[in-house]
């Protein structure tokens, strides 16, 4: 595939989590896609996706993820971005507190066939827990 059609998957994939249409991870996302950086008991593909971002979306019905810094190849597109919400549902367990969080992180996702293979990714979550008035430290 192309920088560009990898960007434009890249893009939808985000379109997803900004809007809650999870049915684009299946448009997006290999079948067998794998997550270096799985949420507990994530499975694989488009469904283990569809899973970690509803729970993330429930947790914050306002999520909205902006990217700030992006590049990418013919097979990789990586970036730096933003990720915010207002905490209205039960997240890792906390009780929903009302409060807004704003944390950055960065992402690898891998193509192939112009759909997501493989993705490596970090986002502050000490951060987003001290935010929320629930930092371990």
């Amino acid at each position: 595939m192309t920088r560009e059609e990898n960007i434009t998957a890249q893009q939808r994939f985000r379109e997803a989590i900004n809007s809650g249409d999870f049915g684009i991870f299946d448009e997006v996302v290999a079948p067998d896609a794998l997550d270096h950086d799985p949420a507990p008991g994530q499975e694989r593909g488009p469904a283990g996706f569809r899973s970690f971002f509803g729970e993330l979306r429930t947790a914050f019905p306002d999520l909205h993820v902006s990217v700030e810094q992006l590049v990418a190849d013919d097979e990789h597109v990586a970036f730096a971005y933003t990720v915010t919400g207002t905490h209205k549902g039960s997240f890792l367990g906390i009780a929903p507190t009302g409060r807004q969080v704003r944390a950055r992180g960065v992402q690898l996702g891998k193509f192939a066939s112009g759909k997501l293979v493989e993705r490596w990714g970090s986002s502050d979550l000490l951060g987003i827990l001290q935010q929320l008035g629930h930092a371990p430290i």
